[in-house]
């Protein structure tokens, strides 16, 4: 592997993207030390030494700890992300988008630029939401019209100008430039994530009980790392034969080649959506500051929450855990179902003079799909499943109050291995030597 990085450092070409999308890493980091004016630094550090719940636990990682800082890049690229997945689902529900994502280049541009502007939009919404739910409650260092406003524009900007960054780097560098900006934030609270680990197990200790603790802790993330690597790479292959035609003197087709059915199917979108879904009733009890009451809707608020989940002295509130497996299954299922077409494939398969072994062409093939589909979603959510629920039972059990979990796992695996893919097929088509396998 060393010498494979060695040999792609030597072309030139790779070496300046790779640069490139090291500077813009650093610019990243340094825009998120930098504070939004008018913010009163204090109160939000108390706020998250109080509230240590998914919700903003998720939000913190994926903003590499601006959002704790309240830096000019607090809100970082989820805006983006946000409006990334509902343009895609709207995609599927209105014709003229798409008709948009089937034309080509010229579309492919018109939706990225509707992308923009949602995203624009959305962090306007989310900053000013911020502004005012946190602002009345101290954020604000005062709270008046002016320095809302500008808590606004300055969130928004921030948000604008990484959204721009992860777009140059897709350009100039490596990799996919907002899945980058997004792991580079989460790999940035790694290093905090280890010192609570530290603290809390390890110092203090015997050398016994601290070694123990070490190789227990080193042990889980190794497996969790493996595990996910396996998930993300796994595929199930669908042999499809093309049948030979004869033209003149000459035939045609005859080949044989697969259909790749990723066991993972939907990424970490299920995890994602599901979190979201749960945790949106929690920031909104947050903003009107009417988390910490008593009644039915603050116990339905604590069973929502992550944090109480398998924990020994608040055990009854573990059935969000039941609740968050069956929605991780159900938008497993749900946007699988909008993104992969059985029948789609299956009359291109048969225009092309394709067919499977053994499988009727049509109908029964269409069948075949979705039942071999069916079984891999499953799987794949179950995989999915597993990678989440083992850091909160770590959690929760002994009480490790860390923000790295399962889908910030997730995401880091997949896309470095889509980015050494590319760097690996950047050096194959230079140098006719693969970058990986070497």
């Amino acid at each position: 592997m060393l010498e494979a990085f060695r040999k792609a450092f030597k072309i030139k070409d790779i070496r300046k993207k790779i640069g490139y999308t090291f500077l813009m890493l650093i610019v990243i980091r340094i825009g998120s030390q930098l504070p939004t004016p008018g913010v009163n630094g204090e109160y939000i550090k108390n706020f998250f030494a109080q509230n240590t719940g998914e919700a903003f636990n998720l939000f913190n990682a994926f903003t590499g700890g601006s959002f704790e800082q309240m830096s000019v890049f607090a809100l970082s690229i989820t805006p983006y992300i946000t409006s990334s997945i509902i343009v895609q689902l709207l995609t599927i529900a209105i014709p003229q988008l798409e008709e948009m994502q089937r034309d080509g280049e010229t579309g492919r541009k018109k939706i990225v630029a509707i992308t923009r502007y949602l995203t624009v939009g959305l962090a306007l919404i989310e900053s000013g939401a911020m502004a005012v739910g946190f602002g009345r409650q101290g954020l604000l260092v005062k709270y008046n019209f002016v320095n809302a406003a500008i808590v606004v524009l300055t969130l928004t900007a921030g948000s604008a100008f990484l959204m721009w960054i992860g777009e140059r780097i897709t350009e100039k560098g490596v990799g996919n430039g907002i899945s980058i900006v997004l792991v580079i934030n989460i790999i940035s609270r790694i290093p905090s994530d280890m010192t609570t680990l530290f603290d809390q197990f390890v110092k203090g200790k015997a050398i016994a009980s601290a070694g123990l603790a070490v190789c227990v802790i080193i042990a889980i993330i190794l497996a969790l790392v493996v595990f996910t690597v396996i998930l993300q790479d796994g595929e199930r292959r669908i042999a499809v034969q093309y049948s030979q035609k004869v033209v003149g003197r000459r035939s045609y087709g005859g080949q044989s080649t697969n259909i790749p059915l990723k066991v993972n199917t939907a990424g970490v979108i299920p995890i994602i959506f599901s979190s979201s879904l749960m945790q949106f009733p929690i920031v909104i009890a947050t903003f009107l500051g009417k988390d910490n009451g008593s009644g039915i809707g603050s116990e339905i608020l604590r069973g929502l929450n992550q944090s109480n989940w398998c924990n020994p002295e608040q055990i009854k509130y573990s059935w969000g855990l039941v609740l968050y497996i069956v929605l991780t299954v159900f938008f497993a299922y749900f946007y699988t179902s909008i993104t992969f077409n059985p029948l789609e494939i299956a009359n291109n398969m048969k225009k092309s003079g394709g067919f499977i072994p053994g499988i009727r062409p049509g109908r029964p093939t269409v069948e075949y799909l979705t039942k071999i589909l069916n079984y891999i979603i499953f799987v794949g959510a179950c995989g999915l499943i597993l990678v989440q629920i083992v850091p909160i039972l770590f959690n929760g059990w002994l009480g490790a109050k860390v923000s790295f979990g399962g889908t910030s796992l997730i995401i880091i695996v997949s896309v470095v291995l889509e980015t050494l893919k590319q760097i690996d097929s950047m050096t194959l088509v230079r140098t006719y030597k693969g970058f990986l396998n070497s």
